[in-house]
């Protein structure tokens, strides 16, 4: 059976206890854009000993040891922790969790992955310890879901130097982030689509590096996403992520996709937890015709549906801190499965919430329609459904079905 360990349930509850104490009186401010996440963020950091943690591996690396640093987890050594985080807190503000994930799981992690023992040092250390804001810039305008034949940035390569131009949407954190780890192709000649991709990490003020305002989006208003301009940007090779030219860098960015999109899957599993709770107290207590709408069956139908969807999604979560704990790995068809149906049935969940809820449910004041509008998101960032579906067919009739 799966449950959580007693310490587990320990760092479940003191997250709750935190996000209600902390996160729940500043939810309006940041839906309205009138304070931005960050602050929080750090100030979570520092209650939970994340940023100490982090302080304390790196100071490690610079003495010895690199590996100390080779985790992509910026919250503590058990991988179950940073996920019970993001489960808890997307309860309260989905939002908060993606500009959180954004930076130390996508960009941080990226760089953790294939960084040399500087760049883990001059880029990483900060991203962790949250002195600084990171941004993962992969999608452009003309490109969507087609990530990388379809990019245009490039990368010139000039004496010890590359020049990069060219521009990327819809990126978490780009309007206020300090490091950007950016994708482009490398510009020798050729077929655009066949020229190798490499990722650079560039820090904010450099020369031809602009960032727009905050992008008014339909939901996760408490997640700043912005577009990233890249204009003749001249950067060192010691800014070119492991310092080397290798192959061709799809590999990595699809280590980092496949974290996402398990990633999501606490995600969603808070989301409807909240949702199916809230929608439970609000059918008990909502009189229509006489009697609580609970003893309806088409509500029935709806609550079992919800608890249907949180059953099924709690043991994809299990199932990732099992791969965690045992050291394997799903592939990335197992990965685009996870994302696929933990998504879909979140955002199925969170829609049924307002529509149980009537009126009220479509009103701001009530959380399941922010929840509705920030679980959207999920079938979208990291790959659309169909990308999902794509993945999974195509391992399929290459690999068969595993095991």
């Amino acid at each position: 059976m799966f449950a959580f360990t007693p310490e587990q349930e320990m760092v479940r509850q003191t997250v709750r206890q935190w996000a209600e104490r902390e996160l729940v009186p500043k939810i309006d401010a940041l839906e309205r854009n009138e304070i931005l996440p960050y602050e929080l963020m750090r100030k979570l950091g520092a209650d939970f000993g994340m940023t100490e943690m982090a302080r304390a591996r790196f100071a490690r690396l610079a003495e010895r040891d690199t590996a100390t640093a080779r985790s992509r987890d910026g919250t503590a050594d058990d991988p179950a922790m940073s996920m019970i985080v993001a489960m808890e807190l997307s309860r309260y503000s989905p939002g908060f969790v993606l500009a959180f994930g954004a930076s130390l799981g996508l960009a941080g992690g990226a760089i953790v992955g294939k960084a040399t023992r500087d760049q883990l040092l001059r880029y990483a250390q900060p991203i962790f310890t949250m002195e600084k804001i990171g941004a993962w810039c992969m999608t452009e305008p003309g490109a969507g879901s087609d990530a990388f034949g379809g990019m245009r940035t490039v990368a010139r390569p000039d004496g010890d130097f590359y020049v990069l131009s060219g521009e990327k949407t819809f990126i978490t954190n780009a309007p206020y982030a300090d490091i950007f780890v950016v994708y482009a192709k490398i510009d020798r000649g050729g077929d655009l689509r066949q020229r190798p991709m490499q990722a650079f990490l560039i820090e904010r003020g450099a020369e031809g590096l602009a960032t727009s305002k905050p992008m008014q989006k339909m939901g996760m208003h408490a997640s700043p996403t912005g577009q990233v301009f890249l204009d003749e940007v001249r950067v060192h090779r010691s800014q070119l992520l492991g310092e080397v030219e290798r192959t061709e860098a799809r590999e990595q960015a699809r280590d980092v996709f496949h974290g996402e999109r398990t990633g999501m899957v606490p995600m969603t599993l808070g989301i409807i937890e909240r949702c199916l709770e809230e929608s439970l107290r609000y059918a008990k207590e909502r009189v229509q015709f006489g009697r609580p709408i609970a003893e309806f069956q088409l509500i029935q139908d709806k609550l079992a549906r919800m608890f249907v969807a949180r059953a099924n999604v709690r043991n994809l979560f299990f199932k990732l801190l099992n791969s965690h704990k045992d050291g394997t790995r799903m592939t990335m068809a197992e990965a685009s499965a996870c994302k696929l149906y933990s998504a879909r049935v979140a955002t199925e969940v969170a829609m049924e919430a307002v529509q149980l809820m009537g009126g009220n449910g479509y009103m701001q004041e009530f959380t399941v329609e922010r929840l509705a509008r920030d679980a959207k998101l999920l079938q979208i960032g990291g790959g659309t459904d169909e990308i999902q579906i794509i993945t999974i067919a195509r391992s399929l009739l290459r690999d068969g079905i595993p095991d």
